[in-house]
């Protein structure tokens, strides 16, 4: 005697529960198969992202090196600049300073052979107005230089800034 006779109703059970238990695993199947294919998708698109973000950061910090070996060249350029500028300026003081010296020498030479007191404080007052144009010239003349050298000076970092100011508004956007 079979269970199909025992219990009538037990038969077509076991036929039913084999359907939907086949329906369950196909489903699942599909399903693992569906977030297989999602989840590769998904990678994959994932990886081309971070593909385009690397070739992005790769850009971008060799721009950034660049940018760097030009501002460290711009620093070289200005501080030779500012080497020849207070070398040119030493020299001028010293040139101003041995004239000095030779305009001094001169002038006590001067005073030395002065024979009355009018013509002492005549020569005096000739002698102390020369000094102060003298200061006065030399004076503005420094001013200018010193002012040219800084423009001078601070021309190739100038540069500099707006060449690394457009390159990062270039990034930005």
């Amino acid at each position: 005697m079979a269970v199909a006779d025992i219990f009538p109703v037990a038969a077509p059970l076991k036929t039913k529960g084999d359907t939907i238990m086949t329906d369950v695993l196909e489903t699942a199947k599909t399903y693992a198969e569906e977030a297989k294919t999602r989840i590769q998708g998904a990678m994959t698109e994932m990886s081309e992202k971070a593909k385009v973000a690397m070739e992005k950061s790769s850009k971008a910090l060799e721009e950034m090196g660049e940018l760097t070996k030009g501002n460290l060249e711009a620093v070289v350029e200005s501080s030779k600049i500012a080497a020849k500028g207070v070398e040119s300026m030493s020299q001028g003081a010293a040139d101003f300073g041995r004239k000095s010296f030779e305009k001094t020498s001169a002038s006590m030479k001067s005073l030395a052979s002065v024979k009355t007191p009018a013509e002492f404080f005549q020569l005096q007052s000739e002698l102390v107005s020369a000094f102060f144009d003298s200061f006065a010239s030399e004076s503005a003349k420094s001013s200018e230089t010193i002012l040219k050298l800084a423009s001078d000076i601070s021309q190739p970092i100038s540069n500099r800034v707006s060449i690394v100011t457009e390159k990062m508004k270039s990034l930005a956007a």
